[in-house]
């Protein structure tokens, strides 16, 4: 297997929300997005938006309301709104897959790059938290960036890291609403990013490795009282 393929690995199991849209072509062959809910322990949902293309869904008629597995990997790009560049992320499905109800249904695992300094804080809670952009190598020379939020112990070792630092990151992804103002007008917006539970960072001749148990209470990155338990 190619290292394109080990360093970014992605497996979610949920309910197809959103009828099957046509988004670009590449080479004559269809891409169409769907989007995806996918359960926390809470029982509360993240939607993931899902890239798939026209040749798996010969066989399989998307609808709201399937529940589907799948593996692939989380992509990014960026989309000109308003003279403006954003990022935008999504799941880009190499295969559906045959699904088992007692796996974790939201299941990622990134290799990269540190690619601009982390930024560690606490919230009014107390609770400690660090973003970290990485870079995960695609091929043809291109890099998916991937934002990611670390908790605890996991933010405290994070926001040691350096630029160019190599890390193995696991976790799941998950979305997050916010509000913006727009041109005086407040916008609802999501964002998307992997919640991490391991992190393992190595240099040439020691391995670093943190984690929290996520079978006890998961920390999240979304409203404070928005935890799973």
């Amino acid at each position: 297997m190619s290292e394109v393929q080990i360093n970014n690995k992605v497996y979610l199991m949920g309910r197809v929300t959103t009828a099957p849209a046509f988004t670009h072509e590449v080479m004559g062959e269809g891409f169409y997005e769907i989007l995806l809910a996918v359960k926390r322990m809470s029982e509360q949902e993240d939607v993931i938006p899902v890239t798939l293309s026209e040749r798996l869904m010969i066989d399989t008629e998307l609808k709201r309301g399937d529940v589907i597995a799948v593996e692939g990997q989380f992509r990014s790009y960026n989309k000109i709104e308003k003279g403006k560049s954003r990022l935008m992320l999504t799941v880009f499905v190499r295969d559906i897959v045959d699904f088992d109800e007692e796996r974790n249904p939201n299941i990622i695992e990134l290799t990269g790059y540190v690619c601009k300094p982390t930024v560690y804080r606490t919230t009014p809670f107390k609770r400690e938290i660090c973003d970290i952009l990485i870079a995960v190598n695609r091929a043809y020379n291109k890099s998916d960036y991937i934002p990611c939020i670390a908790w605890g112990r996991n933010a405290r070792f994070a926001g040691n890291l350096e630029v160019g630092d190599k890390i193995t990151v696991t976790g799941r992804i998950q979305s997050r609403e916010y509000q913006k103002n727009v041109d005086g007008e407040t916008v609802q917006k999501t964002a998307y990013e992997v919640s991490i539970n391991k992190i393992v960072v190595e240099d040439e001749n020691r391995v670093f490795e943190t984690s929290h148990n996520l079978d006890g209470r998961e920390e999240c990155a979304s409203d404070e009282s928005d935890c799973d338990a």
